[in-house]
């Protein structure tokens, strides 16, 4: 029997390396034009409004008398208000307030669906049975006349409409949780560490919580545009941000004014087109986030 040395010159037989999850979802968002495109659009926007401060003359409440309803000029570029407040300043300062107001709020309604969910999906029959009816209770209430209420009893300021936005978001987000941990607590893994005599903390946060991070991301970049929707037209009917301070919403409240709806549009036009091409562009990476981790898509 004659043995063959191996061929020093050729190298090893190379294994394709697949990719993971994480990276083919991240591959899918990317080849999503409108996604990139709304990434495009709120980059910008995010440096403009946290960094103004550093490279604009004008403070939001600044008032300059001799400036009192002057449309776009040299040096106020998108023009000023009726008290000769700066409207450049007020956009990127209400634009920050907006998306603080959303953010939180995006941040608190999920903590409470994610919890309110898993409790549910874990907790045992009764409880899950119980804690659906109050879902099923919450879902029930009018959106719009729920919101009024809820805002009218919380007063106004950015504390209160953080809270109420927060309260109204998070019903829809502890069924979804809800759904994909029921189908979870089946598996081996979690049946073996239940028997092992895990408490209820570890399941939620050792095999629940990354087990619904596709679900959590999608939807706060989806509610966080519904949320900035919320604020403006809370602002926009006085229970939300109050003046002085700026937002978008009460940016906009000037248009219930006939003089400034037909003499001054620079007034309102500028954080009307602002918001829509914000909740835009939030919408469209939502989409591709969505798109991006639907496991369907790698049978495409």
């Amino acid at each position: 029997m004659t043995i063959t040395a191996p061929d020093p010159t050729v190298g090893p037989t190379a294994v394709p390396q697949t990719k993971g999850p994480l990276r083919r979802a991240f591959d899918r968002f990317f080849e999503n034009r409108a996604a990139r495109a709304g990434l495009l659009i709120v980059v910008p926007i995010l440096l403009a409004v946290s960094t103004y401060h550093l490279w604009w003359p004008f403070s939001p409440n600044a008032i300059d008398l001799r400036a009192i309803n002057k449309g776009p000029s040299a040096i106020h570029w998108l023009g000023s208000d009726g008290v000769g407040r700066d409207v450049m300043a007020r956009l990127l300062q209400g634009g920050r307030i907006s998306l603080l107001v959303a953010v939180c709020s995006v941040a608190i309604s999920i903590v409470i669906g994610f919890l309110v969910g898993a409790i549910a999906s874990f907790g045992g029959r009764v409880v899950d049975g119980t804690v659906m009816r109050f879902v099923d209770l919450a879902m029930t209430l009018p959106p719009v006349i729920f919101l009024l209420v809820l805002a009218s009893i919380a007063g106004t300021g950015i504390a209160p409409t953080i809270l109420v936005i927060s309260l109204l978001s998070w019903p829809v987000l502890s069924r979804m949780v809800r759904a994909r941990l029921l189908e979870l607590r089946e598996r081996d893994f979690v049946v073996a560490a239940r028997g092992m005599g895990a408490g209820l903390p570890h399941l939620l946060f050792r095999h629940g919580l990354p087990n619904c991070i596709d679900i959590l991301v999608v939807y706060a970049t989806l509610q966080i545009a519904n949320a900035i929707l919320l604020e403006a037209g809370l602002s926009f009917l006085g229970l939300g941000i109050a003046p002085p301070e700026a937002s978008w919403g009460n940016m906009l409240n000037l248009a219930r004014s006939t003089v400034v709806l037909e003499q001054y549009p620079w007034q309102w036009m500028f954080p009307g087109a602002v918001l829509v091409l914000t909740v835009l562009a939030i919408n469209f990476i939502g989409d591709g986030l969505r798109d991006a981790f639907d496991p369907r898509s790698d049978l495409n």
